[in-house]
C-alpha cells in the first residue's frame, strides 16, 4: 500500500556516518531508489551534537536517526524503515507472507533490541576500560542466538531469497561487530549472508565509509 500524502519535499536525515542505526535507513532508501538530504550530527565532536537542546527539539531521546519525511519528525531506525517501506515504490522491505514477515521482525527486532543498544556509544562510554570486553560480550551473545537462527530462515538472504529489513539490520551489526574486533568466523551464516549482502550496490553506497561526513582517513 501506498499512501497518497507523500511530500514532494526530498526527506532529511539526521545521522552519523558511523551510526548502524543511521546506516539501516540509508539502506534502506538505497534499496527504494529514494533520494534524500542528509544532515550530519556529529556524536563525539563538541561533546555531541546529539546533546543539544537544537537536536533534542528534533529528537528528544537525543539519539540518531531522525527522519524528517512527509511534514512530520521519526526516529526508531525500524519504525522508519517501515514507514518508508508503506509509503515508497520499490521493492518490499517486509515479506507478504504472514510468516516470513514475522520472522524478519523477529532477525530485526533481536539485533536493534538485543544486540545493538548494548554496545551503543552512550552505553560504552560508561563502561570506561571495559568497553571492549563488554561489547564483544554482548555481539556474541546475540550471535549465537542468531546464528542458529539465520541458518533455518536463511536462503540467499536473512530470510528466504528477497532482501528484507531482517538484512538492512543485519550488515550494520557485522560492521559493529568488526570494529570490536569479534571473531565472525564463528557464524559461518551471519558471515555468509553479509559478504552476499555486501555485494549490493545498496549497501555499497549507503556504507559508512562513503558518507558526507566520513572523516578523510576513513573514506573508501
Amino acid at each position: 500500500m501506498h499512501v497518497s500524502f507523500v511530500s514532494l519535499a526530498k526527506p532529511v536525515l539526521h545521522g552519523y556516518f558511523r551510526s548502524s542505526c543511521s546506516w539501516r535507513v540509508r539502506i534502506a532508501f538505497a534499496l527504494k531508489g529514494v533520494e534524500y538530504d542528509q544532515a550530519p550530527v556529529n556524536l563525539i565532536k563538541d561533546g555531541g551534537q546529539q546533546l543539544t537542546q537544537q537536536y533534542k527539539a528534533i529528537n528528544p531521546m537525543q539519539q540518531v536517526p531522525a527522519l524528517e519525511i512527509d511534514g512530520i519528525t521519526l526516529s526508531q531506525s525500524l519504525a522508519v524503515i517501515q514507514y518508508i517501506d508503506e509509503t515508497r515504490p520499490g521493492p518490499r522491505l517486509l515479506p507478504a507472507d504472514p510468516k516470513k514477515r514475522a520472522q524478519v521482525r523477529m532477525i530485526s527486532d533481536l539485533i536493534a533490541s538485543g544486540i545493538q543498544p548494548l554496545q551503543n556509544l552512550y552505553v560504552i562510554q560508561k563502561m570506561g576500560a571495559e568497553k571492549m570486553q563488554w561489547s564483544q560480550h554482548f555481539i556474541d551473545r546475540g550471535f549465537q542466538a542468531l546464528e542458529p537462527i539465520l541458518k533455518q530462515t536463511a536462503g540467499k538472504y536473512c530470510v528466504g531469497d528477497e532482501i528484507s529489513m531482517a538484512d538492512i539490520c543485519l550488515v550494520p551489526q557485522v560492521y559493529n561487530a568488526e570494529r570490536f574486533k569479534v571473531d565472525v568466523d564463528q557464524y559461518p551464516t551471519i558471515k555468509r549472508l553479509n559478504q552476499a549482502l555486501l555485494e549490493i550496490e545498496a549497501f555499497k553506497v549507503s556504507h559508512p565509509s562513503r558518507q558526507p561526513d566520513t572523516p578523510a582517513d576513513l573514506r573508501a
